[in-house]
């Protein structure tokens, strides 16, 4: 593996910019899930969105909602994936080649993915606890395939966006959750030293 791989993957997200990615990225990623909703059912926007808050379907209501949906759990992904015990499990070095020649942007990207994946599987908790508050759920597409095509599109751009905007510095040492010690090296590199 060439020393610029290395280098890419002991990167570190900054903890300044998470906020503009998160926001970008989710404002894209909720567009680019609107357009499916709206060619699949445009009633889920225009109707079944802003009734989920009791109002009725008026104007650009329901892509006002969706588009701070989407901002609110973009700036969630920038937070979580800033921190430092999840930044460490995207940048640690794996024991498969593959995932090791992974640069920070593909790991954010893929990262985007799995969190669309788990919003998609947790949406349907949402909807519970609005009924129990006595709002109608009437028409939510709970684990709908087009429900689970946008949300895995939204987490993609998320995820890439994100990585394009959030500036990423060179980490001194690549720290590792998994690690006992901050400084323990990879496999690759352990086997580079006994050669």
């Amino acid at each position: 593996m060439s020393n610029q791989s290395d280098t890419e993957t002991n990167r570190q997200i900054g903890t300044t910019n998470w906020i503009l990615g998160g926001a970008i990225g989710g404002i894209v990623g909720s567009l680019t899930f609107g357009f499916v909703l709206w060619a699949v059912n445009p009633t889920i926007i225009t109707e079944t969105i802003p009734a989920l808050y009791g109002i009725d379907p008026i104007g650009t209501a329901g892509w006002i909602f969706h588009i701070a949906h989407g901002l609110v759990l973009g700036l969630l992904f920038g937070f979580l994936v800033s921190r430092e015990f999840i930044r460490g499990t995207l940048m640690t070095h794996a024991d498969a080649d593959f995932l090791d020649s992974m640069g920070v942007s593909t790991r954010l990207t893929l990262a985007g993915f799995v969190y669309g994946l788990a919003i998609w599987a947790l949406l349907p908790l949402v909807p519970t606890w609005l009924a129990i508050g006595g709002l109608d759920t009437a028409g939510f597409p709970f684990f709908a395939f087009e429900s689970l095509v946008g949300h895995a599109l939204y987490g993609l751009f998320l995820g890439w966006l994100f990585s394009l905007v959030v500036e990423t510095s060179a980490a001194d040492t690549a720290t590792s959750p998994f690690d006992d010690t901050e400084t323990a090296p990879s496999r690759r590199e352990s086997e580079q030293n006994e050669s």
